[in-house]
C-alpha cells in the first residue's frame, strides 16, 4: 500500500515553481538556447548508458506486415497508396499484469496478430481464437491501427480497430475472448482513418473516442467512382476525410458529436494526441495533419473545442506523429510532430512544440539540428530509456523501399509544383514503378543531454536497420523496470528491442486505476518530484502514429534513490499525493473516492 494525501477535485492545475514567472524574453531565450545547442548536440557520439538488441524470434514474435491492394486505377502509384497500416498498441488484455502486443495487417484475408505476455520471456499469437484476427475483409475494409481502452469501466481493456474501411469495436469478455459490438455501439461507420485515441473529454467518468479520417468516407478505396481523390494543396489541403467524435452514453452506445462540439476537422490528420496543453484541467486535441499545419482544439469545459491560435496555423508541413512529453523536466507536456526532409528536394524538418500557453499563449518551436532532420519520418516516442532522468526520443523513418539505384524524388517534385487541380486526380502522377521514395532510411535514436541538446546514438545503441517503420511503442515488457521498444514495419518484420541499461540508475512507475474516473485512467497525470526537479507524464489513449504505449507511466531517476513525492492529477480532477514512495518498483494506485 502507499501512503497517499488526497484533495477535493480542483478544476485545474496550477503552474507553480517559477514556470508563471517566466517572461516572454525569458521563454525565447531559451528556444534560442535550445536551438543552439540542438545542432552542436548531434555532433559526436557518446555512450547512451543502454544498449537495443532485437529479441523479436527468441521471444515468439514472428509477425510480418502486408500493406493494402488498391484499385488497379491506382496502379500508377499502388506502391504509395499501400505504404499505412502497419501499426503495434500495447495493453495487458488478460490482466495479469503482463503487457500484451496488437500488430495489424493490412491487407485482405491476412490476420492481425494479439501476441500473449506469457510471463516467461515469450509471447503467443492468441489473435485468431480470441476472436480478434480475422478483421480484413472486402466490403469491411483493412486495418490501419488500434487502441485500447476500457469503454465499459468492466475492468477488461476493449479494442477499437481503426480502417481504411469500417471502425470495428470489440468488446473484452474475459477469458481471452472478444466479441464485436460495432454495430449495437453505434460506430458502425466507414472512415478511412489512420488515427483515433480514446479521451474523456466531459470528465464524466466514460472513455469517449476520436477518429482522424485520411481520405474522405464516401472514397472506397477499392471500387473507385473517381480517382480525384488526393489533396488539393500540398500545403494547406481541407479536403481530406472529416475527424468525428463519438461520445459514450454510458449504455454500450456511441453518439457522433462532431458537429456540435466543433472538432470536424478535413485537415488529412494522420494522428492525434490528447491531454491538457493549457492547465484547465480538461484534455485538448492536438492534431498531426498531412499536407498542412498542426491543430490544437482547446477543450471548454466539455462544452465545446475551439480551434486556438496558437502558433501552430501557418507552419505548413507534413505531420504524421503526435507525441507527448516533457521534454525539459519543467513539468508541462510539449510535442513532438515528424514531418519530412530529404536534402536536395525538400526540407520541412520536424517540429518539437515546446508548450508555453500559460506565459505566451502559444508554443514554440525548439527543433533544430538533429532533431529536426530524421528523412521521411513517421512514428516516434519519448520516454527515458536509460533511466537518467531524460527522455530519449526514437524515431522510425522511410516511406517506399524498392530499386536503390532510382527515385522517385524527382517526379515527385514534379507533380508537386503542378496546379492542384491536376494533381488533385491520381491518374496524373508519374507512374512509381520499381523507384524507391525516401527509402532504407535508418531509424534515430536522440539522447537528451537536457540544455545541451540531442546527439543520434542509434548505431551505438543496437539500432541498425533500414526498414520502412510506421508505429513505435515503449513498454516494458519484461517487467524490469526498464523501458523496451516495439517498431511495426511497413511490409516488413515486427521489431521487438530488448532494452539492457547500464547498472546504478534508479526507477519509480505507476499503474492507475480510475474509480471516479474511467477505469483505464486515460488522461490521468503524475509529476514525480525529486530534489526539487520534476517529471511529468500522461497516460493516454493513443500516442504516436499508429501506437499506443505501456499505460504504465514508467520515470527514470538517475541516481536519485529517493522520490520525495508524486503528486497525480485524476481526468475527474481528483488530487492525490504519494509521500515519499518507493524506488525501483512499481505502485499500483487506485483513484480516491469523494
Amino acid at each position: 500500500m502507499v501512503h497517499a494525501v488526497t484533495s477535493p477535485p480542483r478544476p485545474a492545475r496550477p503552474w507553480r515553481h517559477g514556470a508563471v514567472a517566466l517572461s516572454f524574453l525569458a521563454a525565447i531565450g531559451l528556444v534560442v538556447v535550445l536551438n543552439q545547442r540542438a545542432v552542436r548536440g548531434g555532433e559526436a557520439p557518446a555512450d547512451p548508458g543502454f544498449h537495443l538488441t532485437n529479441v523479436a524470434a527468441q521471444v515468439g514474435v514472428d509477425f510480418v506486415h502486408h500493406g493494402p491492394t488498391v484499385d488497379a486505377k491506382l496502379d500508377n502509384i499502388a506502391p504509395l497508396m499501400g505504404a499505412l497500416g502497419a501499426s503495434v498498441s500495447v495493453a495487458d488484455v488478460n490482466d495479469d499484469g503482463w503487457p500484451d502486443l496488437y500488430l495489424t495487417n493490412s491487407r485482405f484475408g491476412l490476420p492481425n496478430a494479439l501476441y500473449l505476455n506469457r510471463g516467461d520471456g515469450t509471447f503467443e499469437d492468441v489473435a485468431r481464437a480470441a476472436g480478434v484476427a480475422d478483421v480484413n475483409r472486402p466490403g469491411e475494409g483493412v486495418s490501419m491501427g488500434a487502441v485500447w481502452g476500457d469503454y465499459d469501466n468492466d475492468g477488461l481493456e476493449d479494442l477499437l480497430v481503426y480502417k481504411w474501411g469500417y471502425l470495428q469495436l470489440f468488446k473484452n469478455m474475459g477469458n481471452l475472448r472478444f466479441q464485436d459490438v460495432t454495430e449495437a455501439a453505434g460506430l458502425r461507420h466507414w472512415m478511412n482513418s489512420n488515427g483515433a485515441v480514446w479521451v474523456d473529454y466531459d470528465r464524466d467518468g466514460l472513455l469517449d473516442l476520436y477518429v482522424a479520417g485520411y481520405f474522405r468516407s464516401d472514397i472506397d478505396l477499392w471500387h473507385l467512382k473517381t480517382t480525384r481523390i488526393m489533396e488539393n494543396s500540398f500545403e494547406f489541403a481541407t479536403n481530406g476525410g472529416k475527424n468525428r467524435l463519438f461520445h459514450n452514453l454510458g449504455n454500450g452506445r456511441f453518439a457522433d458529436v462532431t458537429d456540435q462540439m466543433g472538432v470536424g476537422s478535413t485537415r488529412w490528420t494522420l494522428a492525434v494526441a490528447a491531454a491538457d496543453f493549457n492547465g484547465d484541467g480538461w484534455p485538448d486535441l492536438f492534431l498531426a495533419n498531412d499536407y498542412g499545419p498542426e491543430e490544437l482544439y482547446l477543450n471548454d469545459h466539455g462544452r465545446r473545442f475551439v480551434l486556438s491560435r496558437v502558433g501552430l496555423e501557418s507552419d505548413s508541413k507534413s505531420g504524421m506523429s503526435a507525441t507527448l512529453g516533457d521534454v525539459l523536466n519543467r513539468g508541462r507536456l510539449d510535442a513532438f510532430v515528424t514531418n519530412i526532409s530529404e536534402r536536395g528536394y525538400l526540407f520541412q524538418g520536424n517540429n518539437l512544440r515546446l508548450n508555453f500557453l500559460p506565459e505566451l499563449g502559444r508554443f514554440q518551436q525548439g527543433a533544430e539540428g538533429v532533431i529536426a532532420d530524421a528523412g521521411w519520418a513517421w512514428g516516434a516516442q519519448l520516454g527515458d530509456l536509460n533511466n537518467d532522468g531524460r527522455n530519449e526520443l526514437f524515431i522510425v523513418n522511410g516511406y517506399v523501399s524498392a530499386d536503390r539505384d532510382r527515385s522517385y524524388w524527382y517526379a515527385m517534385s514534379k507533380i508537386a509544383g503542378a496546379n492542384g487541380n491536376v494533381f488533385q486526380d491520381a491518374r496524373n502522377w508519374p507512374a512509381i514503378g520499381t523507384a524507391s521514395l525516401s527509402g532504407y532510411e535508418r531509424s534515430r535514436l536522440l539522447v537528451s543531454r537536457g540544455l545541451a541538446g540531442w546527439t543520434d546514438v542509434a548505431s551505438a545503441a543496437g539500432v541498425t536497420d533500414e526498414y520502412d517503420g510506421r508505429a513505435v511503442a515503449l513498454v516494458d515488457l519484461f517487467n524490469r523496470g526498464v523501458l523496451d521498444v516495439v517498431v511495426a514495419n511497413q511490409n516488413q518484420p515486427a521489431l521487438v528491442y530488448k532494452n539492457t541499461v547500464a547498472p546504478g540508475n534508479h526507477w519509480i512507475a505507476f499503474k492507475l486505476v480510475g474509480t471516479r474516473s474511467n477505469r483505464s485512467a486515460i488522461g490521468a497525470e503524475v509529476t514525480v518530484e525529486v530534489g526539487g526537479a520534476r517529471q511529468l507524464k500522461v497516460v493516454d489513449g493513443g500516442s504516436g502514429f499508429a501506437s499506443q504505449n505501456d499505460r504504465r507511466l514508467h520515470f527514470g531517476l538517475g541516481r536519485a534513490g529517493r522520490v520525495d513525492r508524486a503528486v497525480i492529477r485524476w481526468p475527474s480532477g481528483t488530487g492525490q499525493t504519494i509521500e515519499g514512495p518507493a524506488v525501483d518498483r512499481l505502485h499500483l494506485v487506485k483513484e480516491p473516492g469523494p
